[in-house]
């Protein structure tokens, strides 16, 4: 790219609570391939529990919020696959509203999530290491929203001293599906552990992914087993920063 991309990075909730080296990790890339990278600091929820919740104005009011704030950049980008589908809801949210409608289009268009803009919009080269076998859960969102597949999978097949061992149903729900967990919270444990099982099968020691909620659902049942595997957001590898505590491992903040 001839000038420098003016991204603004979506700082997802669970993100800030449970992870900030995400965000850390996200801002690292994102400058090391060239970005001017900015975290808008009154960005909150982008919407998406009272949007699925069936809420829709307060999702609009949530989504309005997103959008003052995001629209001046050149790129809106999060480290999280659900998220950025929610930010391309948003014109089917203000459809009917000729004032919101084309704004919500235009940030939905240039909305991406981190690994498929590192991989597809920017072409980065990856300059990390990490020793280990790990592998990938695709979730839900990145998948089936987005078309999330091969992108990270192409990154993380740069890092130095890493194996990627595929699992059986990679592409299977882990059970966290959001509210689902709560709702049905028998069918979720089973889901996930099913996901385990595959893990397990492997012989990796850590598991990598693109959405935190996901990745949260898994250290969680990981732990509660006694499981030694590594839990880390892709970004953390990429970014070399997955040195400190796996998810799971440390206390929110």
């Amino acid at each position: 790219m001839s000038e420098s991309p003016r991204v603004g990075l979506f700082a997802t909730c669970l993100m800030n609570v449970f992870r900030p080296n995400i965000g850390f990790s996200a801002v690292a890339l994102l400058e090391r391939a060239g970005c001017k990278v900015s975290v808008p600091m009154a960005q909150t929820c982008c919407g998406q529990p009272a949007w699925s919740a069936g809420n829709d104005d307060t999702a609009r009011a949530l989504a309005r919020q997103v959008i003052e704030q995001f629209e001046g950049f050149d790129y809106v980008v999060a480290a999280s696959g659900s998220c950025i589908g929610t930010l391309r809801k948003y014109p089917e949210m203000f459809a009917s509203d000729p004032d919101w409608a084309p704004r919500a289009l235009a940030l939905a268009g240039k909305s991406h999530e981190l690994l498929s803009f590192l991989a597809e919009v920017l072409k980065v080269n990856v300059d990390s290491a990490y020793p280990g076998r790990a592998s990938y859960h695709d979730s839900c969102s990145g998948l089936r929203e987005l078309g999330v597949k091969s992108q990270p999978r192409s990154l993380l097949g740069k890092v130095k001293g890493l194996s990627l061992l595929e699992m059986d149903d990679a592409e299977v729900c882990c059970g966290f599906g959001g509210s689902f967990c709560v709702k049905y919270p028998a069918i979720s444990e089973k889901m996930v552990d099913d996901k385990i099982r595959s893990l397990e099968a492997t012989g990796a020691d850590t598991l990598l992914g693109g959405d935190l909620g996901c990745l949260l659902n898994i250290a969680g049942r990981l732990k509660r087993k006694g499981s030694r595997i590594r839990v880390l957001h892709t970004a953390e590898v990429l970014a070399g920063r997955a040195d400190g505590p796996a998810i799971g491992d440390e206390e929110p903040r």
